[in-house]
């Protein structure tokens, strides 16, 4: 668990944004871009984006995913470098499921890199299980994805 209290709350402005932009690059191979999340943002309906404050209210981490009637797809997830291995992307995983529970979601989905142990221990401690095999899924480097899906638990 955290050393510090933290919170996990939706995303609330241009300076969220930018902290999310710069975890994605941090983070990934590929980053989706801030293009992608602001049309995702002027769809309400759909996404949703919440971001893990540290006690001193800096953006340690975000969570971006879709809720589409009562299911969850998780696009991405991500810890600052600074911030890893401190237990956020637990809490953090932990709180947009809960909110996603209080909306109604009953089912949770992502992809996953296969190589990706660190995400995949994250998310089998949270009770996802392996669905299926995306081949071929990642680009740069090519690699697989496997498909996560776990119950939702209602608040």
């Amino acid at each position: 668990m955290p050393a510090s209290p933290v919170r996990v709350e939706p995303l609330a402005g241009p300076a969220d944004l930018d902290a999310v932009i710069a975890i994605e690059d941090a983070s990934f191979h590929n980053p989706t871009g801030r293009a992608w999340y602001e049309a995702e943002l002027a769809r309400p309906d759909v996404c949703r984006i919440y971001v893990i404050r540290t006690a001193d209210g800096v953006v340690a981490g975000f969570i971006a995913f879709w809720r589409v009637v009562d299911e969850m797809h998780i696009n991405n997830l991500a810890i600052h470098p600074d911030h890893r291995q401190r237990g956020l992307g637990r809490v953090l995983l932990d709180g947009a499921l809960a909110s996603a529970a209080r909306e109604g979601v009953r089912r949770a989905t992502l992809e996953v890199r296969r190589s990706n142990l660190a995400a995949l221990r994250l998310y089998e401690g949270a009770g996802f299980i392996v669905a299926g095999v995306r081949p071929s899924y990642y680009a740069g480097p090519v690699e697989d994805a496997l498909l996560l899906s776990a119950a939702v638990e209602s608040p």
